[in-house]
């Protein structure tokens, strides 16, 4: 920042005889005042309060023994419904069809009416965990789950619902999960990025900031892999000879750093040097890891690879090579939904029997034989799993067939390192309608993540524009009554 002195229009300092250029602050303190206010500036430097910090805050490293050291993300956009899948009401059976009375706009009454679920809960597993025929394989994981049925979130919109689950704020420009993680433990693979998200080419509501690093160094950015065709563009070596590759890299290496002394060590050209390593790195890695031909028949029967069924097919690929990820290193995994409908994949406002029992079949295998195949691999107790979306359906619907958004009280569920499984945490009324006990937030969910990867989330905070982020701003609470 310059400082410049208003004299004669130019908004220049003039002496007589010639034309002084805008001094810095800095200079300005120097020459002021004996210097004393250089050094008060050097004081305040000092401290990180008020200091723009150029740099990671902290090591990566945990700020306690960590319960799980990875993450699997399914993120599941759009909004399932809650009543339709792990928060049974059998209210909805005696008052199907019968108008819904919303107090809050009396012009709506008799357009809507209550509707039941189309499908029918049964108890699994030796803790007798209420799950929807709509995911019978997940039914089969029912004592690995811990069932948040008390999720709250602020408003019935896509775009601010996933940026608030991703990022902890409504608005763009905050930092996903997925970067915070990187940013406070790193990855455990230096030849692999901390943060990887398998996608399908869909753009989520919230937009591609909802995994963006925002202001936190490059290096948390996330690596976007494609479900379809080559993973990354690019990811094979243009030259056959390494070489060549390598003395490229080592150019655009030597020509960042020359820039990078010329600002003063600039912070984003040195982020900019380390990915282009990693790039490099990868180029070498990520084929290897993403080959699935080393894996068994049997394996990829499990995760429903060998249906006939293209996007069943292909999510059970990315989730085959979510535990692939982990196991070679990377930190945090999201795996995106296949593409459903436009504004999410279970935003059935219509059809909802036929959208949701699409999807389901999608899903549901895909994610048990995640969980199966983590514990068989000695990986589930180190690997944390979350299944989410941005807010839940309506328990009414305007037609026989749909639910609306509905961010008053949903389900989410974790499973894997730290978690207490086959525990539910939380209820909503009758009706499926409002949170009645343990309201629980995305703040706070944010914050049992980051408990159980070892990190204070009060703690891990970033220096930015002048003050101190954390991913759950001033909120957030442990749920510590999920925790093993």
């Amino acid at each position: 920042m310059s400082f410049a002195f208003m004299n004669d229009s130019r908004n220049h300092l003039t002496c007589p005889g010639r034309l002084m250029q805008p001094i810095t602050r800095r200079a300005m303190l120097r020459t002021a005042a004996n210097g004393f206010g250089l050094l008060a500036l050097s004081s305040l430097l000092a401290d990180r309060k008020f200091a723009h910090a150029s740099v990671p805050a902290l090591s990566p490293s945990p700020h306690f023994p960590p319960r799980a050291k990875n993450v699997i993300f399914c993120f599941l956009d759009g909004g399932v419904s809650h009543v339709d899948s792990f928060d049974p009401k059998p209210r909805l059976d005696s008052l199907d069809g019968q108008p819904f009375l919303d107090s809050k706009n009396p012009t709506a009454a008799g357009k809507r009416q209550w509707l039941k679920s189309p499908w029918a809960f049964r108890h699994h597993g030796q803790s007798g965990m209420p799950i929807s025929s709509l995911f019978p394989h997940i039914a089969t994981c029912a004592d690995d789950l811990a069932v948040i049925r008390s999720m709250k979130a602020e408003l019935p919109l896509h775009a601010t619902g996933v940026l608030l689950l991703h990022t902890g704020s409504n608005n763009a420009g905050r930092p996903s999960l997925g970067s915070w993680v990187t940013y406070g433990l790193g990855s455990e693979n230096q030849n692999l990025p901390g943060f990887v998200v398998l996608n399908f080419d869909v753009v989520p509501c919230g937009g591609m900031e909802s995994y963006s690093a925002g202001f936190l160094p490059a290096t948390a950015q996330s690596t976007l892999f494609k479900a379809e065709g080559v993973a990354i563009e690019n990811i094979v070596p243009g030259d056959s000879d390494p070489r060549i590759q390598r003395a490229k890299v080592d150019l655009l290496r030597a020509q960042d750093q020359a820039f990078s002394k010329r600002l003063g060590q600039h912070a984003g050209v040195e982020d900019a040097i380390r990915n282009y390593e990693m790039a490099f790195r990868m180029q070498s890695l990520v084929p290897d890891v993403l080959n699935l031909d080393r894996e068994s028949e049997a394996t990829k029967a499990l995760y429903g690879i060998d249906s006939s069924d293209k996007f069943k097919r292909l999510y059970g690929t990315q989730c085959l090579r979510a535990r692939r990820l982990v196991e070679s290193g990377v930190r945090f995994v999201e795996v995106n939904c296949p593409p459903g409908a436009s504004n999410g994949t279970w935003d059935q406002h219509g059809d909802l029997k036929k959208g949701h029992e699409k999807n389901a079949f999608q899903t549901d295998q895909a994610i048990a034989g995640l969980i199966k195949d983590l514990k068989v691999r000695g990986l589930f107790e180190e690997t944390l799993v979350i299944w989410a979306g941005e807010f839940g359906r309506t328990p009414h619907s305007s037609g026989r067939d749909g639910r609306d958004h509905h961010p008053e009280g949903f389900t989410v569920w974790l499973a894997g390192g730290g978690v207490k499984g086959g525990t539910i945490y939380g209820a909503t009324d009758e009706l499926g309608m409002h949170v009645v006990e343990n309201v629980t937030t995305f703040h706070d969910l944010h914050a049992t993540i980051l408990h159980i990867l070892g990190l204070d989330h009060e703690k891990l905070t970033y220096r930015f524009g002048g003050r101190d982020f954390r991913l759950t701003d001033v909120h957030g609470s442990v749920v510590k009554e999920i925790l093993a």
